[in-house]
């Protein structure tokens, strides 16, 4: 079923999903959400499995028109999301229409926002992954990234009658800042850096530079010295690696980082933070704080456990209801858009009186749901 027309690709428009996993050995990157938790709180929201593909928006710029009723959430950054021109707040379901503007402004906070839709994006499965890869043009949409006249499918082969989506507490709603803490795990080449280039990274705060993409951020700041040069056996490039080249500068890899690389690594940014960093921009200013593993473990299933508290809460309900009703003799139907409902029972056992204009008469009708 097709549910949105790219109006508009803006800075940067992928499809993603959680990554292609498995196949680092052959040189394939995971790709994937740059920001996993608002990609995974985004379906939870319109009861999705976590894994259902969704829009990745970078920057303000991208607009499309909704083609049929579904239901959205928007998660991640505020870049000024509005529907047919009304404020659309992050981090909470909405219906839209068939025939909606659905835009994105302007920058308030972050990077990147995640549009789900109702299924996920209907895109093939690539080596198990509808996440986009630009570079080998693999995955998402052509291998591409998304542009103007692009139309997007879901997996819904049929609307449902009703729609259970939930709340997220604002507790879960992340404040993005330009001054981000970030915690890692030192290593694995640690060992190569002198005791003052150990101080200084993780003493200093670094720039993130104008370099900065979904493969990595290059960063500016005080040099971090090297005992006997920057250059090491190439070895396995893991999310969040930071690698140290030869100007002393650190890089933080990312989803579409390459799969091994030669340079030595000072540390590891855990799992929790690098959603930190998708939604960082150039001059955003960063440190680094040094974590046990143990830490990192824990703070990660608490995150778990904040995910999967979503389904747990109460359920906002959205339906479509079907009306008949007689006009001019001729007996007729109308299927409403998705509105929200204490409870999918939930019916209307009294006529409802409308006005309906027809070939410039207007008739009292009583609307009588089937």
């Amino acid at each position: 079923m097709l549910l949105l027309e790219v109006l508009d690709s803006g800075f940067l428009l992928t499809i993603q999903d959680l990554g292609r996993k498995g196949f680092l050995r052959y040189g394939i990157p995971h790709s994937g959400a740059m920001d996993s938790y608002a990609h995974q709180a985004g379906n939870l929201l319109i009861g999705n499995p976590i894994n259902a593909a969704t829009l990745e928006v970078t920057l303000p710029g991208s607009r499309f028109r909704i083609l049929a009723d579904t239901i959205l959430a928007v998660t991640g950054a505020d870049l000024g999301c509005e529907l047919n021109g009304i404020r659309i707040e992050p981090w909470r379901p909405f219906p839209a229409p068939a025939g909606a503007i659905l835009n994105f402004t302007r920058s308030r906070f972050g990077n990147r926002s995640y549009v789900a839709v109702l299924g996920g994006i209907d895109v093939p499965l690539i080596l198990g992954s509808r996440s986009t890869y630009r570079r080998s043009r693999l995955g998402g949409f052509e291998g591409r990234a998304l542009c103007v006249g692009d139309c997007l499918g879901s997996t819904v082969s049929h609307l449902p009658d009703y729609v259970s989506t939930y709340r997220l507490p604002v507790s879960m709603i992340p404040l993005y800042s330009p001054l981000i803490e970030v915690r890692v795990i030192l290593g694995p080449q640690k060992d190569s850096f002198t005791s003052e280039g150990m101080r200084t990274f993780l003493s200093s705060l670094y720039t993130i530079s104008d370099e900065a993409d979904r493969t990595g951020y290059r960063l500016s700041g005080p040099k971090i010295e090297h005992k006997s040069g920057a250059d090491i056996i190439s070895d396995g490039n893991p999310l969040g690696a930071i690698q140290v080249a030869g100007d002393g500068m650190p890089i933080i890899l990312l989803a579409d980082r390459g799969t091994t690389g030669g340079y030595t690594k000072i540390a590891t940014v855990i799992s929790v933070d690098i959603a930190k960093l998708a939604q960082a921009s150039p001059g955003d200013q960063v440190n680094f704080v040094p974590v046990e593993l143990k830490q990192a473990h824990e703070l990660l299933k608490e995150r778990e456990e904040l995910l999967n508290r979503i389904g747990h809460t109460d359920p906002i309900f959205y339906t479509r209801r079907r009306f008949r009703f007689n006009l001019g003799g001729d007996d007729q139907e109308i299927l409403t858009s998705f509105f929200e409902v204490n409870a999918p029972s939930e019916t209307y056992s009294k006529p409802l009186m409308f006005k309906i204009s027809l070939n410039d008469k207007y008739y009292d009708v009583k609307i009588r749901e089937i």
